[in-house]
């Protein structure tokens, strides 16, 4: 998520604030939001492994799956700047 706040503050002009919350943190704060205890711990994990990047693959998957090239992150945060 830090890399996606620097290209909208990049693109953007405007400062991005990132704060990678501890897992239980960020449980707790899903919880406040309503979602079951459970549910937010499952969620916290797997933010979590995607942040060690257990979770990354660059097999080609997707791009086969979509049937076509994925987007840049720059180019994403554009159109949605847009």
């Amino acid at each position: 998520m830090s890399e996606l706040a620097a290209e909208v503050a990049k693109q953007s002009g405007k400062e991005v604030a990132y704060r990678d919350l501890p897992a239980a943190d960020y449980a707790q704060a899903l919880v406040g939001f309503g979602l079951p205890e459970v549910y937010a711990e499952v969620l916290a994990g797997c933010d979590v492994s995607v942040s060690k990047g257990e979770l990354f693959v660059d097999t080609g998957d997707l791009t086969r799956l979509i049937a076509r090239p994925t987007t840049p992150l720059s180019t994403a945060v554009a159109t949605a700047l847009a």
